[in-house]
């Protein structure tokens, strides 16, 4: 997910700590100021790319996998977590049996095996049985965090179709400009959601890649093929990236009616300077303008059901202050069909290396407290499964004793 491979990238691109005693002064102001609602996301990212939080490493047994697996569940739903949003799709391939792509490396260790049971199938069964939701992440268009086509299985679809990738900052991506390819990746998730009762579909914050200095998406030749109509590339590329939401959004309620449909993208649509509707923030990537992802846009349009901007921030941190950012969405989301919920950054609470406000294992339920006093905020989803699990400080038990004192429903 964006979360991992972004995090120095991002840390690179904002600038240092501002002082967080005003903002800290608004968070008590903001509390108590709405009850919290009897419904609430409580949802937590259970990431599977490169093994991030499940199963602990490839090649474990089938029986190992599953108790790993279930081990997660049994602990979001001992926390009183109410959602697991589970990486079912990390780099073009899949964890279920899926006719349209190869098995994920990340079960058996090799690309295409088998591992011998069905992951996604497992995970929605047992987590409803828990009580919980299962919200089933997909990731669009990344191919494989290398750049050596072959290395992916003989029967990748990447290989079969070479027109269809564009290697960049050494990684490969399938070309969001193609419309073959928009219909393929529409089509492979729509299996899953065909064969699941999945309660929602999940994207995370990877349209067109984060940009890499000095290099070039290279898709020229499908915008010399497409992109006659628009005013510029750019344009052009976030129509494409529309074009999927919108799809995507009609194919659920083809396939699955009530099914919902969430994205979680970086939490900067735009800053101020470079738009009037943007936020007060200077941050160093803006989903609008670099991932060609037009996240506004989404939410005022109601092309969604919900939405997660990753605001991975302390309050009071100069270059995208989280409290800023939770006011800036809540007035995008107000008045729209849109459910708002905000992405939390608990892998870094304690975490070496990140600003003095994450080692206060206070922090994190400060950011809850300060949500609450905007009713467009109705819930909370934290990165990830294995900082759940963790915490290293207390910062996710400190959540659930202010915050967590009996469980919720999610919101519908």
């Amino acid at each position: 997910m964006g979360h991992l491979s972004r995090r120095a990238f991002t840390l690179a691109a904002l600038s240092t700590l501002a002082t967080a005693q005003g903002a800290v002064q608004g968070v008590a102001a903001a509390a108590g100021r709405r009850p919290r609602a009897a419904a609430e996301m409580r949802g937590v990212w259970l990431a599977t790319v490169s093994n991030r939080d499940w199963p602990s490493r490839p090649g474990l047994t089938a029986a190992a996998q599953r108790a790993e697996l279930t081990a997660q569940l049994d602990r979001a739903a001992r926390d009183r977590l109410n959602t697991v949003v589970f990486q079912v799709r990390p780099t073009a391939d899949s964890l279920w049996p899926s006719p349209y792509e190869p098995w994920s490396e990340y079960l058996t260790g090799t690309q295409g095996k088998d591992p011998g049971w069905d992951p996604l199938g497992t995970a929605v069964r047992e987590a409803h049985a828990r009580g919980l939701e299962l919200h089933a992440w997909f990731n669009p268009y990344r191919i494989a965090n290398h750049a050596d086509p072959g290395r992916l299985a003989a029967s990748h679809p990447a290989r079969k179709h070479p027109d269809w990738v564009v290697p960049y900052g050494g990684k490969l991506y399938y070309n969001p400009g193609l419309p073959e390819v928009r219909a393929f990746v529409r089509q492979a998730m729509l299996d899953a959601v065909a064969k699941y009762p999945v309660d929602a579909v999940h994207f995370d914050d990877y349209f067109y890649p984060y940009p890499v200095a000095g290099q070039t998406f290279d898709d020229d030749d499908a915008y010399d093929r497409y992109g006659g109509d628009f005013s510029g590339r750019a344009a052009w590329r976030r129509d494409n990236i529309n074009r999927l939401v919108r799809e995507m959004a009609a194919g659920i309620k083809r396939v699955r009616p009530g099914t919902r449909f969430g994205i979680s993208p970086f939490g900067v649509w735009r800053n101020a300077s470079a738009d009037p509707l943007g936020s007060d923030t200077r941050a160093g990537v803006q989903t609008y303008d670099d991932l060609h992802a037009d996240t506004r846009r989404w939410v005022r349009e109601h092309w969604i059901d919900y939405i997660v901007p990753q605001l991975y921030w302390n309050i009071g941190f100069a270059a995208a202050d989280y409290a800023k950012l939770v006011e800036w969405w809540a007035a995008v989301a107000k008045g729209t069909k849109t459910r708002l919920y905000i992405g939390e950054a608990l892998y870094k609470a304690g975490a070496a290396g990140q600003p003095s406000a994450w080692q206060d294992p206070v922090e994190l339920s400060r950011h809850l407290t300060f949500a609450a006093g905007y009713p467009q905020v109705r819930g909370h989803v934290f990165f990830a499964a294995k900082d759940v699990a963790a915490d290293p400080i207390g910062a996710m038990s400190r959540v659930i004793t202010d915050h967590y004192g009996r469980s919720a429903k999610p919101p519908r």
